[in-house]
């Protein structure tokens, strides 16, 4: 957009803004203004009011010398200009080839007439209107970040906000920055939340101010002004609502995006939605986010490491990694079985023929096994991982070694997998990505996934399973008799080879092989898989992971196996109940990106294998 179009389109918004603020003004504080006469285009109720500001909005810029989309909250996507008005899917006008370049248009305008309706209508000073403009792209659709002007007039107290597009952002003409608040505590917060919401129940109870004004639009852009020092809206904001705020923000120094940190650049369209979290600077910001997560991210202190020690690859690579947690700082714990197996390479006059070697079948590792760093004294590190109480421990191996790992540990410490085995669902990064990883957790820029684990109780003894329980046969192509209850109801009993009961984090293992579904690690459930059932109509069960599952073996004289995660077997009689409940703690896992899963899923799925 150039500083021609720039002025046409400033002009035409002035304009707008207005004519809109004269128009509405005799129905401010009249109940009849509220009332609802049709459905808006984005599937909200419209009231009078609304209609009266829309229509100076379409008339505008219908009758401007030039071609605009609009997207407004009553009525839609517009194709306007020269005195015609045409309804469209702006998605697909995106897409035309077929339009010359007198005939496509220059803008696309995203209006919101009046943002906090209701307040207009009790004329309470906080409603207004909200206009960004965007360049229309070539052959792509349009988001957020072609968003170059924005606007927003409080017709409440006469306050207007106008932003472009990197120079800057003006309330009433004078220059405005965020304010210089870093702590949680100190923070005035305004926003809308959801029913139900842990997270940001906890902000609201360490802010030291909440607002809720009822305006989106005008509470957005007081982060940029300093009158807020925060704000969010879990509910979802409309693109509409947000697209000139979201540039007032950035121009004037703050931070806005999704819940997850991720920068905002939906698609402009009527339909998008996008939950919002704007603050005045990336140290509150990021605070927020964490919180909102459930990622309250600690400074890592003491690392624990630990590894499979059977292959000499992730031997040898957790020297490195050793090497460099004691280079920066940090104090590290070594599995005990790993500490005597480094002492007892470390003595071994074959050493560097076993790193020659190694690096031959494991070519990737080349540059990180060289010059490897064995004038550490492993021994005094050495420790059980029952007794580690570290930061995060450090796991080299698959799932296999993971699972072993985590049963073992007695505290909840964050896992951070380096995938040495195959497949690896489980862990967190391939051998390439291990530094760059570390370096950024160590700064504190990661997230924590929390994980579901299972209690198994079977007369009087307690076990834990992060991934499956699968109960079956002692004795090879023999079928068990089952009754299975969820919360004291038979739900099914059949005969079968065996039978699974999963969390999420073991849906994509043994529970996916025997036909069970893929769940998101964030859905609380359980899955109850049966093995080659004998009836065709017994099918797998996703049950809420507050119920209590009871398994009972029916047949006299059979005996069966109960295993957990593939490391602990035990036995179960006939008339035995093994009951299944949600354990107190929970396994959390250290990751790089909060959007993993399911690109994780595609990818190990494409590549197969076992892991050790």
């Amino acid at each position: 957009m150039d500083a021609k179009d720039k002025k046409i389109a400033t002009d035409l918004c002035y304009e707008i803004i207005k004519e809109v603020g004269r128009a509405i003004r005799p129905y401010v504080g009249k109940p009849e203004s509220g009332e609802k006469v049709k459905m808006g285009a984005d599937g909200t109720p419209t009231s009078y009011i609304d209609v009266i500001a829309e229509d100076q909005v379409i008339n505008i810029l219908k009758n401007a010398p030039i071609r605009s989309y609009i997207i407004s909250e009553e009525i839609g996507e517009l194709k306007v200009g020269y005195g015609k008005k045409e309804s469209v899917v702006l998605t697909q006008e995106l897409r035309r080839t077929d339009l010359t370049p007198e005939q496509k248009p220059k803008f696309i305008f995203l209006i919101d007439p009046i943002d906090g309706t209701s307040n207009a209508i009790k004329e309470i000073p906080a409603y207004g209107i909200s206009i960004a403009v965007a360049n229309v792209p070539d052959d792509r659709l349009a988001t957020l970040n072609d968003v170059e002007l924005g606007f927003i007039s409080n017709f409440g107290n006469g306050n207007f906000f106008e932003a472009e597009k990197g120079k800057g952002c003006w309330l009433n003409n004078e220059e405005v920055h965020p304010s210089d608040i870093v702590n949680i505590s100190d923070m005035s917060l305004g926003g809308f939340t959801k029913s139900g919401t842990k997270a940001a129940s906890k902000l609201v109870d360490n802010a030291r101010r909440m607002r809720v004004l009822g305006s989106v639009v005008l509470e957005l852009s007081y982060v940029a002004s300093g009158r807020y020092d925060a704000f969010l809206d879990l509910r979802g904001s409309r693109i509409i609502d947000i697209a000139a705020s979201k540039l007032i923000v950035e121009e004037a120094g703050g931070i806005i995006t999704n819940k997850y940190g991720e920068k905002l650049d939906n698609k402009l369209s009527i339909y998008e939605r996008t939950i919002v979290v704007a603050a005045n600077n990336n140290i509150l910001h990021k605070q927020i986010i964490d919180i909102l997560n459930d990622n309250e991210s600690d400074v890592i202190g003491e690392v624990g490491v630990v590894s499979r020690v059977d292959e000499y690859h992730a031997i040898l690579f957790s020297v490195k990694i050793i090497d460099y947690l004691l280079n920066n700082g940090i104090d590290v714990v070594i599995e005990r079985t790993l500490a005597r197996k480094l002492e007892k390479l470390k003595k071994d006059p074959n050493l560097k023929n076993i790193i020659n070697t190694t690096i031959k079948e494991h070519p990737e590792l080349k540059d990180q096994l060289k010059n490897l760093n064995f004038n550490i004294e492993f021994k005094l590190l050495s420790q059980s991982i029952q007794d580690f109480k570290s930061d995060m421990a450090i796991i080299l191996g698959g799932d296999g070694t993971l699972l072993r790992t985590q049963t073992k540990m007695t505290e909840e410490i964050p896992i951070f997998g380096i995938n040495m085995g195959t497949v690896g669902f489980l862990t967190e990064i391939e051998v390439n990505e291990t530094f760059d990883s570390l370096k950024k957790i160590l700064k504190g820029e990661y997230y924590l996934e929390k994980r579901t684990k299972l209690v198994v109780s079977h007369e009087n003894h307690h076990y834990s399973a992060l991934n499956e329980v699968v109960v079956m046969t002692d004795e090879p192509s023999k079928m068990l008799h089952f009754q299975v209850q969820v919360d004291g109801e038979i739900i099914e009993e059949f005969r079968a080879d065996g039978l699974i009961i999963s969390t999420p984090s073991g849906s994509t293992a043994y529970s996916m092989s025997a036909g069970g579904p893929i769940v998101d690690p964030n859905v609380g459930g359980f899955i109850i898989i049966p093995i080659c059932p004998y009836k065709l109509g017994v099918r797998p069960f996703i049950v809420s992971d507050e119920s209590e599952i009871i398994v009972k073996l029916l047949k006299k004289g059979k005996t069966a196996v109960f295993v957990m995660d593939g490391q602990i077997n035990e036995e179960a009689e006939y008339q035995e109940e093994i009951r299944f409940k949600k354990s107190d703690k929970h396994v959390y896992f250290i990751r790089n990106s909060n959007k993993c899963f399911y690109k994780k899923v595609k990818d190990k799925l494409n590549e197969g294998g076992i892991n050790n």
